[in-house]
């Protein structure tokens, strides 16, 4: 670890952080999508399935186009953000975090939806028979039931955000210092004349959060089955 230069440490440090921002806006939404998978049927259910999961098939190339499209400078949403609030993604920090968030997005869902599906509803029922409001249910007790899902879908998503790749680099560049998180920095260091140790010493750490991040989430996933189960 001492050998890590600063550079390095920048690149790790924005990792962390974009990871970070990025998991905690996007579970918010994550928790509302997959109690509506899991406790609604409505015309389209389908389909909206298959747009949540779309960024897993689709070229991350792809889906950072389609972010630098929408959120760019020129961009239906990103223009009027910047024009009117002052707020910019495209080649920005917060860009490689939105970009991360939505690559990161399905695996922050899915574990969070078959949570919710595992839960007995006359649980729920029997709370709605004592007079609490929907609302009040799912805070007293979907939620708390469905925790460890909903925590196992946040690990996931931050050990996605922490790799992510294709997206971030075609939305918001290879910035030093802005852009610049541990995936795009091994991509320029192995274009680079010795920068392989560099290289090598970013893909351990990389293989460290990532290894850490699917053991929690392992964890996080069986305390889900022994709470549900009264284990």
């Amino acid at each position: 670890m001492s050998d890590i230069s600063p550079a390095e440490w920048t690149a790790i440090l924005l990792s962390v952080r974009v990871a970070i921002i990025a998991t905690l806006v996007a579970t918010p939404f994550g928790i509302a999508l997959a109690w509506l998978l899991a406790r609604r049927d409505f015309w389209g259910k389908s389909m909206l399935d298959a747009i949540v999961h779309l960024p897993l098939v689709l070229p991350p190339v792809v889906t950072g186009y389609l972010l630098l499209l929408t959120f760019g400078r020129r961009g239906l949403v990103g223009g009027f953000l910047a024009d009117h609030l002052g707020i910019v993604f495209s080649f920005r920090w917060t860009g490689a975090a939105l970009a991360c968030g939505v690559m990161s997005f399905p695996l922050l869902v899915r574990p969070m939806r078959l949570s919710i599906e595992a839960i007995d509803r006359r649980l729920e029922q029997a709370a709605e028979t004592l007079g609490a409001a929907p609302w009040k249910v799912f805070l007293t007790v979907t939620l708390p039931l469905a925790l460890p899902g909903v925590l196992a879908g946040m690990v996931l998503g931050f050990a996605k955000a922490i790799g992510e790749f294709g997206a971030t680099i075609t939305f918001v560049s290879n910035i030093p210092g802005e852009t610049q998180t541990i995936s795009s920095a091994i991509y320029s260091l192995i274009q680079t004349p010795d920068g392989d140790a560099a290289a090598g010493r970013l893909v351990i750490v990389s293989i460290v959060l990532a290894l850490g991040a699917l053991i929690a989430a392992e964890w996080f996933a069986r305390r889900a089955t022994q709470r549900l189960h009264g284990n």
